[in-house]
Formats: C-alpha cells, structure tokens, sequence
C-alpha cells in the first residue's frame, strides 16, 4: 500500500453515521456515503458489535494516522448544507431581533452618558453611523452564510462583528449567544458549501462535493455538549429538589399536567425531573440509530415550550435545526426526491451522488473478486496531507476545549460569585433563579464628605450588574467619571444590594461598607467584597411554604437574613398598615428613628412597626439573623373591598334585584362600559373600577377570537 493512504478495510464508518437501514429523514444513502461496497467485503466479514453501535471500528482510533482517516473520510454534504442555510436563515432575523439592529439608535446613543459593560475595557462602541454599519456587514454575512455565497467571506464578516458585538456588552450575555458564535466560528472552517449553494452555481468542483466527517463530527458534539453539560449542571441540588424553576409550573403549557398532579408536583417532577432527565439524555437519543427518532421528538417538544416558556429569542429554532444533524448525512435527498418533479429546480438536489473532493482521504479499494487482491482507486486513492492531520488536530483541540471552559472557574475566580464563572459558556441553563428586593446606591463626596443616593440603574441601560462583581466594579468606576459633572469631588460609591437565589432568603450579595471605587478587583482572584451564600439557612425553604399558606391573600411576607454587625435600613409606605418584623432566628435590636427608640428581639418575637417612618435592624448575634416581613397593603385591599361591592351592585342592577336608585356618582355603572367614558367619572374609584371592567372584556373577546368557529371548520 503506498505510504500514508488510508486501508478501507479497517476505515470505519464515520462517526454516528451507521450503515443500518433506516428511513424518512434518517434513511441510508443508497450511494454509499461511508460504506464499503458489497461486492468488495469477504462474504464471511460481518460488522462488530461497536461498528453498529458507534459506526467505526476501535481500530480506527489505535493509531493517530487512522484517526486522521476516520475524521477527513468522505461524508455526504446534504445535511451540512440544510443546517447550514436554517443557520445563516435564524442568524439574519436574530440580528434584527436580540442583537439589536431594530433598536441600535437607543441602544448606542451617542454622546449620551451611559455606562457600559465590555469584557474588555479598551472596546468601545463606534459612533452610531459606523455601528449601522458593523450591523448591515454581520446582516450580509448572515444572509451569505444562509445563500453559500462567497462562503467563506460571508463566515468571516458574520463572525468577526458578531464577536465584536458580544463583548462589547456583558449584560447581554447567555448560553445561547455564545452558541451562536461558536457554530459561527465552526462553519468558518467547513465546506458546508457544498450542497444547495450559489457557490456550486459557480464553481462545478464545489457543487455537490463530498465534506469530510469531521465538519459532521464538530457540530454532533457541539450540541451533545449542550445538552449533556447543562444536564450535569441541573444535578445541583437547587434544581433536584425543585427550588431553580417553580413558579413555572403555574404556566398554561403544564395546564395537561395539572390534571392528574399538583401544582407541587408538577413542579418537581415535570419542570425539574423532566428537564433533568432531557438535557443528561438527549445527546444519546439523538446518536443512536434505534432512540434517534425518540430524541427527535422529545427535544422538539422541549423547544416548542421554551419558545413559549421564555424570552429566548431564536434559540429553540435554532436547536430544531441542530437535530437533523445527528441523522444520516444523505436524509435530504431522501426527503426532497419525495417532492413534485416541478419543484426539483429550486429544491436541494437529490441526484446524482455526491463527486469527491480534495479535502476527503480516500481509502484504497480491495478486491477479491478473483482470488486476489487488486489496488485499484474507485475514486483515486489519496494520502493523508497536512491540512488533514491539521483538521483532526482542530476538532480534538476544539472539543477538548469546550469540555473543559465549563469547568474552568478555578482560573477565571474573579468572575465567580454566587454562581461561577462568565455566565455564558457554562451551560448552566436555568439553574438558577433570583429576585431583588432592595437595591441602594449611596454616595459619598471625598472633599466635603456629603452623603447622597442614586437612582438604581442611572447612567445605564441594565441592571444585570446587581448581580456580577466585575460588572459592578465597572460600574461604580463609570460613576466616579460622571458625577464630578454634578459638583461631586472624588466620589466614594457603595452598594447594597439584596438578593434572593432560588428561593432563600433576600441578603446581601456585596459588602455595603466597601467603596467599590478603590476596592480591588481581579479576574484571576476571589473577589474580597463578595458576601458568602447562606446555604445554611436553605432548608428554611421549607418552612416559608408552611408560613406562606397560613397567611390570607391580603398579607405579604419577605423572608430576610442578614450578617453580623450589619444593619438594614428601611422605609415603611403609608399603604402598608400592620407591618412587623418577627425574629426566626438570630438576635436583633430594632430602632424606630423618629421614635428614638430601641428594641432587641429575640427568636419567635416580634415587632409593630409604624407606617409613614424609616427604622433600623440590626443583627447583633454572632451568627448571622433571619427574620421576616410582614405587612398589609392596606391602601390596595380596600380597593379591592371596593371593587367587590361595586362589582355585586352592577350585577343586582342588571339583574333587576336592586331595588334602591342609585345615586349620580354610580350612573356610570350601567351608562360608562365604554372605551374613553370613564374619563367623565368623577369619583375615582369608580373609574378604576370601569377601567379594569373594560380591559377584561378585551381580554375576553381576544381569547374567544383565537377559537375557530366550529361552523367555519366543517364548512
């Protein structure tokens, strides 16, 4: 055999795509994508137990020269080439969408003072003319990756802006953004032009043109390390126990569900286990021949309700796309040639088989049908070259890498905070969950010592900085810039911050005494101004169910713990009479400012406090304190008192049991249901009333018109 060809009888299949029968959208090819003609196989050779499963031999990965063979072996376009227009299609209208282009005028104000969040510091936006541009470059390079026109130009303008885009802003970061630049950055190095291109329409040799496995090889992987990664993520003990995820289970989607369980349940077994049991198995029910069509459903089903469950953009579609992927290579010729014969111009071909191509390694033919073996190229057999070996080295270095950033966060320290990491390439979807319940920014003049508060939010377009040191330290950075503008000299700025994670108690994510101006910050060292997680107190989880549904639904409860030696400083609203905090656990001293008063509590006491005044807890144990909140909205429960009367009286009237005449200011109620007539109302409680009335009645006629009429449908 001549020196560095590759031996077809030990070249296995390629990966995951088996030679087994299979049908629709995973058929075999019948022109022999991957497989060794029949004629050429001893009669007694039968594939092994590995061939069928994982379709290559073990042999095809003992040496780096047949693993080279294996991953630059010829593979059939057409599935490439489908994903490859569904991806440049999804990516041009994303662009228009979560990237921004239909909104760039507010997004990049010019000369407006805004505070931004770069990965990078030196990156900064253009001006607004060029980020026009930027936008409409990243646009074209899209819709050429979806056409296969000028591929490889297209690849390159699409991600270079759409990198420039991503760090550029910190706060729009999530798994799925960064995914797309990853398929991005992989289609760069593809020949996924090859098939149902303009580019075939213009060079013969591209047209139709076999691609080697590992272009296949990259994107399998890539989304199996979606799925399985996020599923090892979802074994935090957050998500088991069903705390990431629960107000979920009140969505209308798990409506079905709620039939025959409760809502409790639905929650823990459906939300969670469900979720749970997908992600750690769909990359397998997608790579296997006989659980493939299994996969593909249940995974479709998943992103059909994400569409819907979240505000996730173009990310469900965009995993539709990926399924077909793990089907065999050939499954568009099949599907296609099932159309009208008059459709086949504009259609994906399905005839003739694909033509070799200089970037496959062919294997050397053996013959034995006269006793000996003849060498013969069918197509030429070719040597593995440089760019092959350099491919294979690609795709192991590549994956080897996306395995590892999920689990990185002991280099990169200075970004982990409650949870790790750059919140984007972690794969931890969903896992957690968070609500704020306060949010200070105090400033303090360095020359006169003045003392002020800021707007949460001011001078930027997010708030995803709550909740990540570095983009707080950017943040208190820019402010230190912007308020020397207000007559405020070397300004000191301190943040306090509560959070709650999953459902634990509201406390403090970043220590409030600390002037995050001057505080040091790193990215390769923990941050020192980050409070610790109270998972301590996570199993009063369970007791806030127990508390939350002996309360009626008129009182309102916020489950607080706090630090020792910290205080918090609060605001009791007029409307909210009958408020106390009660000790859970812990000691506190409570102040009421205008009072000049104190008072220490211990566990299970508790304190009125009065409504319209500021007061003071402090946590004065020496571990740390929980306690809670408990108030009335009273402003709110009367009106609601109220609507309930006036809602009773305009049924009597119309049913004719009213026997009393109303008075002037109640005529509304039978002549004021129409749109704008309750602006001549003048007492405002009825006016609410009405316009609450009115807005359910569209609420109504806007359901009833999303139900076809029967009549309609048997016509």
């Amino acid at each position: 055999m001549e020196a560095g060809a590759c031996d077809n009888a030990n070249a296995g299949a390629p990966f995951i795509e088996q030679s087994s029968e299979q049908g629709d959208l995973s058929g075999s090819s019948d022109e022999g994508e991957g497989t060794m003609d029949k004629e050429t196989v001893p009669a007694v050779e039968t594939e092994s137990m590995m061939k069928r499963l994982f379709g290559f031999e073990k042999e095809d990965l003992s040496s780096w020269h047949r693993l080279v063979c294996l991953l630059n072996r010829p593979t059939d376009p057409a599935s490439l080439g489908i994903f490859r227009f569904l991806f440049g299609m999804i990516m041009a209208i994303d662009i228009t969408q979560e990237r921004g282009l239909s909104h760039l005028d507010y997004k990049y104000l010019d000369g407006a003072p805004v505070c931004r969040f770069p990965l990078f510091s030196f990156l900064q936006p253009l001006p607004l003319d060029y980020m026009y541009l930027v936008y409409v470059v990243m646009l074209f390079g899209a819709v050429g990756i979806m056409l296969g026109c000028f591929y490889r130009l297209s690849c390159l303008m699409f991600i270079s802006t759409y990198w420039y885009i991503f760090f550029l802003d910190k706060t729009a970061w999530n798994n799925h953004s960064y995914l797309y630049g990853l398929i991005g950055f992989q289609l760069t190095f593809m020949d996924a032009n090859r098939y149902w291109s303009i580019d075939g329409l213009r060079n013969p040799q591209k047209k139709n043109s076999q691609v080697p496995l590992w272009n296949y090889t990259l994107l399998r992987f890539q989304i199996f390390i979606v799925y399985f990664i996020a599923g090892i993520k979802k074994l935090d003990a957050d998500w088991v126990e069903g705390y990431s995820m629960s107000y979920l289970a009140h969505h209308w989607l798990f409506d079905p569900f709620r039939m025959i369980l409760p809502n409790e349940m639905v929650s823990l077994l459906v939300v969670h286990g469900g979720g749970l049991c997908l992600d750690l198995s769909a990359g397998y029910l997608l790579f296997f021949d006989a659980t493939r069509p299994f996969g593909i459903f249940f995974v479709s089903y998943f992103h059909c309700m994400n569409s819907q469950l979240f505000s996730i953009g173009m990310f469900a579609y965009t995993m539709l796309a990926t399924s077909p992927l793990f089907c065999y290579p050939d499954w568009p010729r099949h599907f296609f040639a099932r159309f009208p014969e008059i459709l086949r111009p504009v259609l994906p071909l399905t005839s003739p088989p694909p033509q070799p191509s200089t970037s496959c390694v062919y294997p050397v033919t053996q013959h034995t049908s006269t006793g000996l073996q003849d060498l013969s190229p069918a197509p030429k057999a070719s040597k593995t070259r440089f760019k092959h070996k350099l491919a294979t080295l690609f795709t192991i270095l590549y994956l080897a890498e996306q395995f590892f950033l999920p689990y990185s966060h002991f280099i990169t320290q200075g970004y982990n905070n409650w949870t790790n990491g750059l919140y984007g390439y972690s794969w931890d979807m969903m896992v957690h969950s968070r609500s704020h319940q306060h949010v200070k920014i105090t400033y303090k003049d360095g020359k006169t010592g003045d003392v002020g508060y800021l707007n949460p939010g001011v001078f930027t377009q997010s708030r995803r900085w709550k909740d990540h040191g570095d983009m707080l330290k950017q943040y208190a950075t820019c402010l230190s810039r912007h308020l020397p503008h207000y007559n405020i000299s070397d300004p000191e700025i301190y943040f306090d911050i509560w959070v709650s994670i999953n459902e634990r108690f509201q406390q403090r994510i970043f220590d409030p005494r600390v002037n995050i101006v001057k505080a040091d910050w790193s990215p390769f060292r923990p941050n020192p101004w980050l409070m610790p997680l109270l998972v301590d107190l996570s199993p009063w989880r369970t007791k806030f169910q127990e508390i939350e549904g002996s309360l009626d639904n008129q009182t309102e409860i916020v489950f607080i713990a706090d630090f020792p030696g910290l205080l918090l400083e609060n605001y009791v609203s007029e409307d909210l009479g009958n408020t106390s905090v009660q000790v859970l656990q812990g000691q506190l001293n409570v102040e009421i400012v205008d009072e000049k008063k104190n008072y220490t509590l211990q566990p299970g006491e508790q304190k009125q406090l009065p409504a319209g005044a500021y007061h003071k807890v402090y946590t004065v144990s020496e571990g740390p304190s929980c306690y809670m909140y408990i108030y009335v909205n009273t402003t709110e429960a009367a009106l609601q008192r109220n609507f309930t009367k006036l809602f009773e009286l305009q049924e009597r009237v119309r049913n004719g049991t009213e026997t009393e005449p109303l008075p002037p200011e109640l005529q509304s109620l039978i002549t004021g249901e129409n749109e704008g007539s309750e602006a001549n109302v003048m007492d405002p409680v009825v006016q609410l009333f009405l316009r609450r009335q009115r807005r359910m009645k569209e609420v109504k006629k806007r359901r009833e018109a999303n139900v076809p009429d029967d009549s309609h449908c048997n016509a």
